[in-house]
């Protein structure tokens, strides 16, 4: 349960570095490093005329949000919920509990006599 609880409250993000159609590096918990191939914008040196290729690597990234609340209050649960949980466990906290001493119940009595030898009277000879 208490895996349950840590995987469904976790928040985590997926970084992804694509180069052109081809997925290059997977990231998680940090930003992808990239292939190196990023291109650089360039001041160019005359004004109001500006050329531009279009890169091609790309970023993308997974966002995956966990649970917020996890708040149980005790006024939702209903009477007989309550009572069931309450007869529950007055019913096995007493279920693994050890004996102090061990019984044993044949301590008392006397093995049996042996008068005769009950294998002998049972085995058979081949001639």
């Amino acid at each position: 349960m208490t895996f349950v609880v840590l995987f469904s409250t976790m928040s985590f993000t997926i970084n992804m570095h694509y180069c052109g159609d081809v997925l290059v590096e997977t990231a998680v918990f940090h930003k992808a490093k990239g292939c190196g191939m990023e291109m650089q914008m360039e001041k160019s040196s005359t004004k109001g005329c500006t050329i531009t290729k279009k890169n091609c690597c790309d970023d993308k990234q997974l966002v995956v949000d966990g649970q917020d609340e996890l708040q149980l209050s005790i006024e939702k649960i209903s009477f007989e919920q309550q009572l069931f949980f309450a007869s529950f466990v007055y019913t096995y906290i007493d279920l693994f509990e050890g004996l102090d001493t061990n019984v044993s119940s044949f301590e008392e009595y006397k093995p049996p006599l042996v008068i005769r030898q009950i294998y002998k009277i049972d085995e058979t000879y081949l001639i």
